[in-house]
C-alpha cells in the first residue's frame, strides 16, 4: 500500500499558519480517538463502586476491572508499534478504534463481572493501538522543536476528556433511567466519528519493509508480566505473601521475564530492542516512566472509591471532586508545551514536574476521613500539575535523542513500560489496599466483617448500613487510601532522581519523515 502523494503527511517544520492548519486537520481524527480512549477510562472511574455493588464483585475484582484493560494495553503496545512498520498506520488506528467499539458494547451489556473483565481486555487491546500509534504518527509529521505546541493541544484534549469523563459518568450513574451501563455505551458514537475523521483527514505514506514480528518475545513478556500480576493480586487473600504459591508465581514470573530478555537479545527484530537501553536518555526516561506509572495509576485509581466510600459522596460529586487534579494537569501540560516550543529547552520542566509530583504524593498521603474538600483540591491540583509537566515530556526527550528509524519502537516501548508500571501499580497496590481494609475491618468490627479472604473483601454499600458502622468503614477506607500514596512517595522520588540524570540536548528541527529520508540518503552514500 502506498499513497499517491506524501506532501500532506510529511510537512516541513510547520512555521506558517497554513501548514499548522494542515497539521491540525490531519490530527483532528487522532485527537477525537485519544478523547475516546481517555473518556472510556475516566467515565467509568466514578461508576466502579456502583458496578461492583450491582454485580456483587469483590475488592479484588474492583482492581482487575482496571488492571485487565491496562494489562491488555501494555501487552499489545509493542505489537502495534511493530505492525506500524508493515501496514498502514491509519488503517491500524481505525482497527484499534473498532476493537474499542466492540469492547464498549460488550461491557455495556455485561451480565456479570467475568464478562466485564473480558470486555475490558478488548478495550485495552484497542487502547494499545491508540497509545502506540498516536505518538508514532505525531513524531513522523512534526519536528521535536515544534512538537511541544501540538503536545500541548493533545494535553488540552486529555484535560477535556478527563474533565468530562467523571462528570458524565457520575451523572449517568445517578440518572435512574440510564445507569452505569451507559458509561461504556456512550463512547461508541465518539469512536465511530473518530474512525470517519481519520479516513478523511489523515494521509500517511506507507513505507513497507521486511519486518519479522518477534511473537515468542511478545508471548514471554506478556506471560511474565501476567504471572507477576496474578501473584500480586491474589497474594494475601487466596494465599499468604510468604508461601509456596508466592514462590512459584513470583519466581516463575521472574524466570519467564529473564528468558524473554535472552530471547530479545537473540531476535533479529526484537519487540523491545535491548540496544536502545544503551542510550542514556531512553534508559532513564524508561525508568522514570515505569515509576510514574506505578505511582500515578496505583494511587489515583482508588481516589474515586475514597470519595464515595470514605467521604460518602455521590458519583456525580466524586466526578466534580476530581476536577482540581485535571485542571492542574491541563494547564501545566499546555503551558509547558508552548514554552518548550518557544524556548527550545525541556529538562527544567521535567525536573519541576518531578518535584511537584513528589510534593503532591506526599500531601495526599496525609488524607483521612475528615480531610476538607479545599485541602483535597489543593493536594490533587499539585499532583496534576506535576504529572502534566512530566509524562508527555519524557516521550519528547526520548524521541529527540534516537535515530528516525527507531522513533516508532522507542515511542511504543516507553508507552509499554509506562502502562506496565500502571498495571503492576494498580494490581500490587490494589492487593495492599484490600489486605489493609481486611485487617482494619477485622480489628474494628470482628473476624466476620474482615471476610474469610476467599473472594477478597467485599466492597460495602454504605447506604444500607447503620451510621456507627458506616463511620468505621469510612475511616478504614480513608486510612488504607492514604497508605497507598505513602507507598507512592519513594517511587516518585526515584522517578525524580532518574530525570535529574537525563542530559538535555537541543530539540531537532526536522520531522521524523525528513530525518528518516536524510538517514537513508546518508546510508546510500
Amino acid at each position: 500500500m502506498t499513497t499517491t502523494s506524501a506532501q500532506p503527511e510529511s510537512p516541513a517544520a510547520p512555521a506558517g499558519p497554513t501548514s499548522r492548519r494542515k497539521v491540525l486537520q490531519a490530527l483532528s481524527g487522532l485527537m477525537v480517538g485519544m478523547f475516546v480512549s481517555i473518556l472510556a477510562s475516566t467515565v467509568v472511574a466514578n461508576a466502579l463502586p456502583r458496578i461492583i455493588t450491582d454485580l456483587q464483585g469483590s475488592q479484588t475484582v474492583y482492581t482487575w476491572i482496571v488492571t485487565s484493560e491496562l494489562l491488555a494495553m501494555t501487552a499489545t503496545v509493542p505489537l502495534w508499534g511493530k505492525m506500524a512498520d508493515l501496514y498502514s498506520k491509519k488503517l491500524l488506528i481505525q482497527l484499534s478504534l473498532g476493537l474499542f467499539v466492540v469492547g464498549s458494547l460488550i461491557a455495556g451489556l455485561t451480565p456479570n463481572v467475568e464478562i466485564l473483565i473480558v470486555s475490558r481486555v478488548v478495550q485495552g487491546i484497542g487502547a494499545g493501538g491508540m497509545t502506540a500509534l498516536s505518538m508514532v504518527v505525531m513524531a513522523a509529521m512534526i519536528p521535536p522543536r515544534e512538537l511541544g505546541r501540538y503536545a500541548g493541544i493533545f494535553g488540552a484534549v486529555f484535560g477535556v476528556g478527563t474533565v468530562a469523563g467523571p462528570l458524565i459518568g457520575g451523572l449517568l450513574v445517578d440518572t435512574s433511567w440510564l445507569g452505569w451501563r451507559w458509561c461504556f455505551l456512550i463512547g461508541v458514537p465518539f469512536t465511530l466519528v473518530a474512525i470517519v475523521l481519520l479516513q478523511r483527514t489523515l494521509h500517511l505514506p506507507v513505507v513497507r519493509k521486511q519486518v519479522k514480528v518477534d511473537y515468542l518475545g511478545a508471548f514471554l513478556i506478556t506471560l511474565g508480566v501476567c504471572t507477576l500480576l496474578v501473584w500480586s493480586s491474589l497474594a494475601g487473600s487466596q494465599f499468604e505473601w510468604v508461601s509456596w504459591w508466592s514462590v512459584g508465581l513470583a519466581g516463575g514470573g521472574v524466570v519467564v521475564l529473564a528468558l524473554a530478555v535472552w530471547v530479545e537479545s537473540k531476535a533479529a527484530e526484537p519487540i523491545i530492542p535491548l540496544t536502545l537501553f544503551r542510550n542514556r536518555t531512553v534508559a532513564l526516561a524508561t525508568i522514570a516512566s515505569v515509576l510514574v506509572g506505578v505511582a500515578m495509576f496505583g494511587g489515583t485509581v482508588f481516589l474515586s472509591q475514597y470519595f464515595q466510600i470514605a467521604l460518602g459522596k455521590s458519583p456525580t460529586v466524586a466526578g466534580l471532586m476530581s476536577l482540581p487534579m485535571v485542571f492542574g494537569l491541563l494547564v501545566s501540560s499546555t503551558v509547558a508545551g508552548q514554552l518548550i516550543t518557544k524556548w527550545g529547552r525541556w529538562k527544567g520542566f521535567l525536573v519541576a514536574g518531578g518535584v511537584v509530583m513528589l510534593a503532591g504524593m506526599g500531601l495526599l498521603s496525609t488524607i483521612d476521613g475528615q480531610t476538607s474538600t479545599l485541602l483535597l483540591s489543593v493536594y490533587m491540583a499539585v499532583l496534576g500539575i506535576g504529572v502534566g509537566m512530566l509524562m508527555q515530556n519524557l516521550v519528547l526527550a526520548a524521541q529527540n535523542d534516537v535515530p528516525a528509524h527507531d522513533l516508532g519502537v522507542t515511542t511504543s516501548m516507553l508507552s509499554f513500560f509506562r502502562s506496565m508500571g500502571g498495571a503492576v501499580g494498580v494490581s500490587a497496590l490494589g492487593a495492599v489496599l484490600a489486605n489493609k481494609i481486611t485487617t482494619l475491618m477485622t480489628e474494628k468490627l470482628g473476624p466476620m466483617a474482615g471476610g474469610s479472604g476467599g473472594e477478597g473483601q467485599t466492597v460495602p454499600d454504605i447506604s444500607t448500613l447503620p451510621a456507627p458502622v458506616v463511620r468505621i468503614i469510612q475511616d478504614v477506607y480513608a486510612t488504607a487510601t492514604a497508605d497507598l500514596f505513602l507507598i507512592g512517595v519513594p517511587l516518585t522520588a526515584l522517578a525524580l532522581v532518574a530525570v535529574l540524570f537525563i542530559k538535555e540536548k537541543p530539540l531537532n528541527t526536522l520531522s521524523g519523515e525528513e530525518r528518516l529520508a536524510r538517514e537513508r540518503a546518508a546510508a546510500d552514500h
